[in-house]
């Protein structure tokens, strides 16, 4: 997939905002703690993924109630849905200096018992070494979910299956999407979040 960055201002993949705090003294020092013995670069994206993929869990899979919202909640609280384990994400690898964003995917929520289409969250991710932007999917692996680190075929969580109506987009932002900004804000629990989940990037 040819992605392409909504924004020309490659500074505002490296902000630090009031949803990617990494300036958040929970955050403060974490990520660059973490990568300091890893020379290369691109070893140090794949060590931080790898890390909000295994380490902090998918609300979902722990049976989590309360919503996650900032990358320093997200940190704090150790989970997150897609949304916002992509927002920890970013903020560790802005903190070190690497340019990143968000992209999504329109995904069924349940095959069986919920058929809506559902947005995905992705972290766009620009390397430098191969000069070029990649997508991680840092949901968290689990049976039939093996998302990957990879600088050539991308290695997701789900494949996207346009005979049920599911999307693919190859915009990067340089902001998560307001309608998932609003999703995450106006949940107070599970419940309504899986209710607001919204189907459109816009």
């Amino acid at each position: 997939m040819n992605l392409v960055i909504e924004d020309n201002k490659i500074d505002n993949y490296l902000k630090n905002t009031e949803i990617i705090d990494y300036k958040n003294e929970i955050l403060l020092g974490f990520a660059e703690k973490l990568t300091k013995d890893i020379p290369d670069n691109t070893m140090k994206i794949k060590t931080l993924f790898e890390y909000v993929r295994d380490k902090i869990k998918h609300s979902f899979d722990i049976g989590a109630n309360n919503v996650t919202f900032k990358a320093s909640e997200v940190f704090k609280e150790r989970h997150g849905v897609c949304y916002a384990k992509s927002h920890l994400l970013a903020a560790f690898l802005r903190s070190i200096g690497v340019p990143s964003g968000f992209c999504y995917q329109g995904l069924l929520f349940d095959d069986i018992n919920d058929r809506r289409i559902v947005l995905h969250g992705l972290v766009g991710v620009y390397v430098e070494k191969v000069d070029k932007w990649i997508r991680l999917d840092a949901r968290g692996n689990k049976t039939g979910v093996d998302a990957q680190f990879s600088l050539t075929d991308e290695k997701l969580a789900y494949p996207v299956r346009k005979e049920f109506g599911e999307f693919d987009t190859n915009i990067i932002y340089s902001e998560p999407s307001i309608a998932i900004q609003s999703c995450l804000l106006s949940s107070k629990d599970k419940k309504e979040l899986v209710l607001n989940l919204p189907g459109k990037v816009d």
